[in-house]
């Protein structure tokens, strides 16, 4: 989870005199619109950079990540995820004839030993009830005489992969770029004119 807040310090050290002519409640109207405004925009830097350090798609990392925006009485902007280990279907696997060649973390790599397709080379076949996932062998035969297998996963947790490296460093970057200059945009916004 990665959670902005206004650190009221700052904002009374720059805006100390517009904040008392506004009132308490359009002091925190104001507080609400520029975080929401600032948490905005980082959102879409940390759900660029996530796409870039996951090698997931855009649209998956959009799905995955949730978000609260400020309100009256919470002024804080909150993304939060949740979720195990991401599976390798979502890496844009190939079967090649040495195992499978997915992208996690945007690097191309063969796991040995995996398929996707069932058949002997060179006429496999897409099994529809396989759903596109990625599989390995373990070794064991079921009762009807089949090979066991398992899923294969990537090791990357997006849970992880959002409170570290370039995500987090997005995140940080706009957070403390932006938000005092915003909030101070909206309290001059809500003054009243001369």
């Amino acid at each position: 989870m990665i959670e902005l807040r206004v650190s009221m310090d700052d904002v009374l050290a720059r805006y100390a005199n517009q904040l008392a002519v506004l009132g308490e409640k359009r002091m925190k109207q104001a507080l609400q619109r520029g975080l929401a405004h600032t948490g905005n925009k980082a959102r879409t830097q940390v759900v660029r950079a996530l796409t870039r350090q996951t090698g997931l798609k855009r649209g998956v990392i959009v799905r995955a990540v949730r978000f609260r925006k400020p309100s009256h009485n919470d002024l804080s902007y909150v993304m939060e995820t949740r979720g195990g280990d991401i599976s390798l279907k979502y890496f844009s696997p190939r079967e090649t004839a040495r195992g499978v060649s997915a992208a996690p973390r945007g690097k191309r790599q063969v796991f040995p030993g995996t398929f996707m397709k069932a058949g002997w080379w060179p006429g496999r076949v897409v099994k529809p009830s396989w759903n596109g996932q990625v599989f390995r062998r373990t070794g064991g035969t079921t009762e009807t005489g089949m090979d066991e297998f398992e899923k294969m996963k990537s090791g990357v947790f997006i849970p992880e992969e959002m409170v570290r490296g370039a995500t987090l460093a997005a995140w940080r970057q706009v957070a403390e770029r932006d938000l005092i200059d915003r909030i101070g945009h909206e309290i001059g916004r809500m003054l009243p004119g001369d």
